[in-house]
């Protein structure tokens, strides 16, 4: 019997206003173990935190990928959302027959096979499980970061806009991790009142 590989592809991280935007390949056998498994945002981090290590052991081959903001800037976020997925995807050490990218838009440099579904995080289990990979992986950076600048609260807000990372702005300026042309950052780094640092 033939295996047919699937690859699920989901992204995280395109809204925030720092750090790498992530993407994650998953390709599952047929008898997965993986309790709760769904969207990655509707499981608390605890349970993807859990998850994650075990749809790695079980994936029949699975890649995380990123774009670094030095991309999204140079790209734009969508692209460079792009770029990771296909870096994910050609990461993989499995030839996939068929890629399922959540969302509605597949790269233009897809080198397989693919489709996008609305909301696949929440119907197929491969887009579920790289939606997990992705989620977690993106939040690695998030604590490390946090190590590195711990008066921004990253390991808090994960990067979003939040009061707490605005505040943080406001005090201690624009990092080099940040999006520069993202909003409210791009309109701190025209006003002239914070530089890159």
């Amino acid at each position: 019997m033939v295996s047919i590989w699937i690859t699920g592809v989901d992204e995280a991280g395109r809204g925030p206003l720092v750090g790498s935007v992530f993407a994650a390949a998953v390709i599952l056998p047929e008898n997965y173990d993986l309790p709760y498994l769904t969207d990655s945002k509707k499981l608390t981090e605890a349970r993807r935190d859990v998850l994650a290590p075990l749809i790695q052991e079980q994936a029949v081959a699975w890649c995380v990928a990123s774009a670094n903001v030095a991309e999204i800037e140079s790209l734009n976020i969508l692209h460079a959302t792009m770029l990771a997925m296909t870096r994910a995807v050609q990461g993989l050490q499995v030839v996939p027959q068929e890629v399922l990218i959540d969302g509605n838009r597949v790269p233009k440099d897809m080198p397989y096979a693919a489709r996008a579904i609305v909301k696949g995080d929440l119907s197929e289990p491969v887009i579920s499980a790289a939606s997990v990979l992705a989620k977690t992986a993106r939040d690695a950076q998030m604590y490390a970061l946090d190590v590195l600048h711990p008066q921004y609260g990253f390991a808090r807000h994960k990067g979003y806009g939040t009061p707490e990372h605005l505040a943080a702005l406001n005090q201690y300026g624009v990092l080099k991790e940040h999006r520069v042309g993202f909003k409210p950052i791009k309109d701190m780094v025209q006003r002239d009142l914070f530089g890159s640092r």
